[in-house]
């Protein structure tokens, strides 16, 4: 338990950021997941539709600190190669 006002003032705040990251990193897992089911899914179309979104908020997440730059290069580098061989078909 925080002894001092300071302390009880960073644990609110520590709780308040936490939801926020959890919220953002559940949204940035929903869009991955949507786009990788339109890529399972031989969806050409909606696979090139969600791309630009889903790089957008993986962006974001990485301004945000959600999740590393490189960690976000390699899902947008995966999500890329797998959307150009669905349109190369």
């Amino acid at each position: 338990m925080p002894n001092h006002k300071s302390a009880e003032k960073r644990v609110r705040q520590t709780a308040r950021k936490n939801e926020v990251n959890r919220n953002n990193r559940s949204r940035l897992r929903t869009a991955i997941k949507k786009l990788r089911g339109a890529i399972g899914e031989s969806n050409t179309e909606t696979s090139q539709e969600l791309m630009p979104q889903t790089v957008s908020m993986i962006d974001k997440m990485v301004h945000k600190g959600i999740i590393h730059r490189n960690a976000a290069a390699r899902h947008k580098s995966r999500l890329s190669k797998h959307v150009a061989n669905l349109a190369a078909k």
